[in-house]
């Protein structure tokens, strides 16, 4: 299983985009403006698009994708969610004035696009895939995904934009995680702000790591910083993991994601 990563900013800005990743040619998890990176051949293969919650920055590429590749497919892209972000998309995107409703065009019967709603807990199989529906805290109801081959092992596991989340990690601690990506969205100096928009800093991003199992040790890639922060979030996580290494206590295996990186699990 292949994993590319077409946007991991939270915000945009020169060689920033946001949140999107290709898991081999055709699941999409998060629509982000990563995707304008890809080539009409590629966006066309994409036959699944698992959205994290309703966000601008999460699916800002979603109805654009569609448009430019609707015409050249022989069946809809199907769109999975959860059932609020798919009222979201229809209400306030898909509605006719922003843009066309695609799950009514060129036809109901035969429609570009259509949705999916899914629930924490649940486990699908989609293009040979394993996937898995994580929980997530978020100012809007949101998840996050564990992915592996449907005859591997190794999860892919990505948080999605989440705050200090237990039940997320009793069940990322069950199961067997080959990759991680977590977001840390502001610095310390922004804990205020990260804690009412309900994201992650540097240092709740510590407490969180404490939940991991002893004697597990993953890859730890921090994705969703914002742009004018991410110098100083790099900084200040890079103290926490020398403090622990100083400490005695385990450090972690932590590294930053960029677009364009690659990985095969």
């Amino acid at each position: 299983m292949k994993i590319r990563v077409l946007g991991c900013s939270g915000a945009i800005a020169k060689n920033c985009r946001t949140t999107s990743f290709l898991i081999d040619h055709d699941v999409l998890v998060d629509a982000g403006t990563g995707v304008g990176d890809l080539s009409l051949a590629e966006m066309r293969r994409i036959d699944h698009v698992l959205l994290t919650h309703s966000h601008l920055d999460h699916i800002a590429a979603l109805p654009l994708m569609v448009d430019a590749i609707s015409a050249q497919r022989s069946s809809p892209v199907q769109i999975h969610a959860l059932q609020c972000t798919i009222d979201a998309l229809k209400l306030h995107i898909f509605n006719n004035v922003i843009w066309p409703d695609f799950s009514t065009i060129p036809s109901a019967a035969a429609p570009f696009v259509t949705f999916h709603p899914l629930a924490v807990g649940e486990q699908l199989q989609l293009a040979a895939k394993h996937i898995e529906v994580l929980p997530a805290v978020h100012t809007v109801p949101a998840v996050g995904y564990a992915v592996r081959p449907a005859a591997g092992v190794g999860h892919w596991v990505f948080t999605g934009d989440t705050e200090r989340n237990p039940a997320l990690w009793a069940r990322i601690n069950q199961l067997h995680v080959a990759m991680l990506v977590i977001e840390t969205a502001f610095s310390d100096r922004e804990s205020d702000l990260a804690r009412k928009s309900l994201h992650l800093s540097p240092a709740s991003l510590a407490d969180e790591l404490e939940y991991i199992k002893p004697g597990q040790c993953y890859p730890i890639y921090v994705t969703h910083t914002k742009p004018a922060e991410t110098g100083l979030i790099m900084e200040e996580i890079t103290r926490f993991g020398k403090l622990q290494s100083a400490t005695g206590q385990c450090s972690h295996d932590i590294r930053w994601l960029s677009t364009g990186q690659e990985f095969e699990l």
